[in-house]
């Protein structure tokens, strides 16, 4: 993974545990909390892949599972949200770059409804039952309704970022003809051709000088 990506997401990782323990999951609602972790995991994934969504996944999952106050074993939330990563991955639109609503929204119910049944799953092997007394039914059902409902304000935003990090302007310029690393910068970053206005302006300098020299010796001749 590239220094941009690994800073941006632990970046929104870190972001979003923050708000999910010290927001999400004092809001009391019915049912399951809010999963703000997932929908960045599954918004990453879209734009890198499924290596990194994967490796982020896994990541995040861990980090949940070792923050007060986490309940569970460690390494249960990383499980699902690995493997949500991976597939959430796997379905990477082209360019990272969704051409509908659709997509996404079908995408973050069924991630809400596997991580849901997976957790549930993998708690009943270690001993778990407390799927069991709020009913699965229940959690699968609010799981998708509240993932569903904040997805629209988060998941755009995070691809959007995700995509706008991945561009990387030190490897375009490399990759080029060994143009300038600061004109490629700012080219990238702005629109603005810098290097390309100067050259113009000092080739535009040089016409106007020979153009006043010929018609200087055009003079003296005469």
């Amino acid at each position: 993974m590239r220094f941009n990506r690994i800073l941006l997401s632990t970046t929104l990782v870190v972001v979003a545990l923050v708000i999910q323990v010290s927001v999400l999951a004092r809001l009391q609602l019915p049912g399951a909390v809010p999963d703000l972790m997932l929908l960045v995991v599954l918004a990453l994934a879209f734009v890198y892949g499924h290596v990194s969504g994967a490796l982020i996944g896994f990541g995040a999952g861990l980090l949940a599972d070792l923050v007060p106050p986490a309940d569970h074993a460690a390494g249960r939330y990383a499980l699902v949200l690995c493997v949500i990563g991976y597939l959430a991955g796997l379905a990477r639109p082209e360019k990272g770059q969704m051409r509908s609503a659709l997509a996404p929204m079908t995408a973050v119910v069924a991630a809400a409804l596997g991580s849901t049944l997976l957790y549930a799953s993998v708690g009943a092997l270690v001993g778990d039952t407390a799927a069991r007394h709020v009913g699965l039914g229940s959690l699968l059902f609010t799981a998708a309704v509240y993932d569903l409902l904040l997805a629209p304000f988060t998941v755009p935003l995070i691809m959007a970022l995700a995509r706008r990090a991945d561009n990387d302007p030190l490897a375009e310029t490399n990759s080029g003809n060994g143009g300038d690393v600061a004109a490629g910068w700012l080219t990238s970053g702005t629109g603005l051709r810098i290097g390309g206005q100067r050259g113009g302006l000092r080739l535009k300098a040089a016409r106007n000088r020979a153009a006043r020299a010929g018609r200087i010796k055009g003079v003296k001749r005469l």
